[in-house]
């Protein structure tokens, strides 16, 4: 095992080459040969060797960091998706030789003003922007700005050009939609959120566009809406639903954690799945194969997703690329035991 360096100068001469040459292979600059940066990443990581921060920015202007803002949301939510999402956006990262800072946005502060702290305090080189909403301030500022930032989700306005990927979630819905249909069901319920996200716009619209494509008037669909964060509400509106006397025999949600809440509050009220109700959600996180009976889901490839949304990040940073850099994921069908044919009597 080669000998542990702490200085730049010592890496240099380990190596023999130039300090110079170490420095700007470290800090990515195309001008040294390929195999040069190869050859002295190796070298430093077996060496043991860490860049200053500082004086890496000083020589390459960036300082190797992106920025993610995560807003703090209270003690008793278990945000699944920010999980599964900061561990890909990791792991993309660090596999290219940068790092994740995290800067964490107080219950009632504004995001903006933290992304805002992010940008203008030269911490990061570029920022990855979650959940966005259908007009959202964020990625008006980030563009007026100027500064690198890749869009997990768009915007319903499609005339404004930015770097994004997302995931089709209208032809998830759609997709959900016929297979129920085509199990017997005519009553559907729909759970979703208040908040104006353009993924809850556009997840509405595939099953709005399917059931329009069927043409057919015995279709009736009952929609129960809560703000996003507010569980008591969440279950208070499941509730009305599933105790009409007339209720759905499908239920589709918005994500898999209102998915998960709504078997949770069907078994609450004697009710069996997918033998009284069948229900569908959408991210397939961990809880959702777990959570008896296993429920049927979409695969977003929230992980993957995060690892691409990297690889685009620092691709915008280092290249400035003229034209925006977007994709749209489709995501994967998990059948598992929460939905099944419609029951031909209920309780």
């Amino acid at each position: 095992m080669p000998p542990r360096v702490t200085t730049l100068k010592e890496l240099a001469a380990s190596l023999d080459l130039s300090i110079t040459t170490v420095s700007r292979a470290l800090a990515g600059h195309e001008q040294i040969a390929l195999r040069t940066r190869e050859r002295v990443a190796q070298a430093a990581r077996q060496a043991g060797y860490v860049p200053n921060t500082a004086a890496r920015t000083l020589v390459s202007g960036r300082s190797g960091f992106v920025g993610l803002v995560l807003p703090i949301r209270g003690p008793n939510l278990v945000d699944s998706f920010l999980g599964e999402f900061v561990t890909g956006l990791g792991e993309g990262l660090v596999s290219h030789g940068a790092d994740l800072i995290l800067a964490t946005a107080a219950l009632g502060q504004s995001e903006l003003s933290v992304l805002r702290h992010v940008v203008e305090s030269g911490r990061a080189d570029g920022v990855v922007v979650t959940r966005i909403a259908e007009v959202d301030e964020r990625l008006a500022y980030l563009r007026e700005r100027g500064f690198p930032f890749v869009a997990h989700g768009r915007l319903l306005d499609s005339d404004f050009a930015y770097n994004w990927l997302d995931t089709d979630g209208a032809h998830a819905f759609g997709e959900a939609f016929d297979m129920l249909y085509d199990l017997g069901h005519r009553h559907f319920g729909l759970v979703t959120i208040s908040e104006p996200m353009t993924f809850r716009h556009l997840r509405q619209d595939g099953l709005a566009a399917a059931i329009g494509r069927r043409g057919d008037p015995s279709v009736r669909l009952d929609v129960a809406t809560a703000p996003r964060f507010d569980r008591g509400a969440r279950i208070q509106a499941i509730n009305r639903m599933l105790q009409q006397p007339e209720r759905p025999t499908a239920v589709i949600a918005l994500f898999d954690e209102l998915a998960l809440t709504v078997m949770e509050e069907a078994v609450r009220a004697g009710l069996s799945v997918p033998r009284d109700l069948s229900v569908v959600g959408f991210d397939n996180v961990v809880a959702s194969a777990y959570a008896p009976p296993g429920l049927t889901t979409f695969d977003a490839s929230i992980r993957q997703c995060a690892r691409e949304i990297a690889d685009m990040l620092l691709t915008v940073i280092a290249e400035r690329p003229t034209a925006p850099l977007t994709r749209l994921i489709r995501p994967t069908l998990v059948p598992r035991a929460s939905h099944g044919p419609a029951p031909q009597t209920r309780s």
